[in-house]
């Protein structure tokens, strides 16, 4: 019996496989498939549209990309392959078997952010997930644990919950914190010791200081330039109004004895933005973000400043000025782009330059 193969591309050409193969009739009369097509070692198997090499390229993509992903990928590389094939192949895949987990993950994530969470469980030396708990509660875990007396370190996030549960289910377990939550811990630590010293650290480096002299110029450092509370017009910064606003109406809520809940719902704010506003210790941490901003210009503002109050209005001069000093921006802007350069109109393309003019003509 003579087979046609096809493939639709190999090697970046069309190719036919023509294979012959030998039939077999079964002499059992009872036999319902009767006859039998001789299948070819690596090539062919039953009833299958794939070769076993493609269906293994599949596979491989399938469990690295998974579906949307995995069908582009299989298209650069010449395979017609669908996502639903790709998620098919992935779930046509038998379980693992299960073995004996010593150090065991424990973290959660969103089913839904904000309203609905889960809990993954992860075997950390096989380097896979085990198995998914509803929820985020002691509960689950505890229970899970109890059935599990193998594990022997449990590696976990700070949350209480889950040490309630690890401590219940797991008491021979030793209980660590993984590196990820240990560094965001420190981070968050840091920052809110510096949040809340944010005034006397400003005042510290405002300060002129001898040994570094201003790349710019010391004759530019006698005009004052706006602080972050304030934008280039001198106006309070509507960002800073609002923080400030904000903290305290929850402060004064919090004083007359109401639940986070209660004033998120009152001042319709996110249950994490009223416990953000709730735990500082003062109004300059919350403050430290919105008012230290970089910008590629904060080192040359005072340069700027200054050859404006001087009346240098010819903004393509004042940014070659800061290309010579060393700005980082964008390159030489043309007369097409910025107009003439006795010209009054602002270049849009430098936006922190003309907020300044602006400031400037208005101080």
């Amino acid at each position: 019996m003579s087979v046609v193969w096809r493939t639709r591309r190999s090697g970046g050409r069309a190719v036919i496989v023509e294979l012959l193969v030998r039939r077999f009739r079964c002499l059992n009369t009872a036999c319902t498939a009767v006859t039998f097509a001789e299948q070819v070692e690596g090539l062919t198997t039953p009833h299958a549209r794939k070769a076993p090499l493609l269906r293994s390229v599949l596979l491989s993509i399938a469990r690295t990309l998974a579906g949307r992903p995995g069908a582009r990928l299989a298209a650069l590389l010449g395979i017609r392959a669908a996502k639903d094939t790709l998620l098919h192949l992935l779930r046509s895949m038998p379980e693992p078997p299960a073995t004996p987990v010593r150090v065991l993950g424990v973290d959660d994530f969103a089913l839904r952010k904000g309203d609905s969470y889960a809990t993954v469980l992860v075997d950390l030396e096989a380097r896979r997930p085990i198995d998914v708990l509803p929820g985020r509660e002691a509960g689950p875990l505890a229970a899970w644990l109890a059935g599990h007396p193998e594990v022997e370190i449990i590696c976990r996030d700070r949350a209480g919950a889950y040490a309630e549960g690890a401590s219940t289910g797991a008491p021979q377990a030793v209980q660590v914190a993984d590196g990820w939550h240990l560094w965001r811990n420190l981070a968050e630590a840091v920052e809110k010791t510096v949040g809340s010293h944010h005034t006397c650290i400003r005042s510290a480096f405002a300060a002129p200081r001898n040994d570094q002299p201003d790349p710019v110029g010391d004759a530019a450092q006698s005009f004052s330039l706006p602080d972050g509370t304030r934008d280039v017009l001198g106006h309070p910064r509507r960002l800073v109004a609002r923080t400030k606003e904000r903290y305290t109406a929850v402060q004064e809520r919090l004083a007359e004895g109401k639940s986070l809940t209660a004033i998120g719902r009152e001042l319709r704010l996110d249950h994490s933005t009223v416990r953000r506003f709730a735990r500082a210790s003062g109004i300059d941490e919350l403050l430290v973000k919105a008012v230290n901003r970089q910008s590629i210009l904060d080192e040359y503002k005072s340069h700027l400043h200054q050859r404006w109050r001087e009346g240098c209005r010819d903004i393509p001069l004042l940014h070659r000025e800061l290309r010579e000093l060393g700005f980082p921006g964008a390159s030489r802007p043309s007369a097409a782009t910025f107009g003439e350069p006795s010209s009054m109109a602002y270049p849009q393309r430098l936006g922190p330059l003309r907020g300044l003019a602006e400031w400037s003509a208005g101080s």
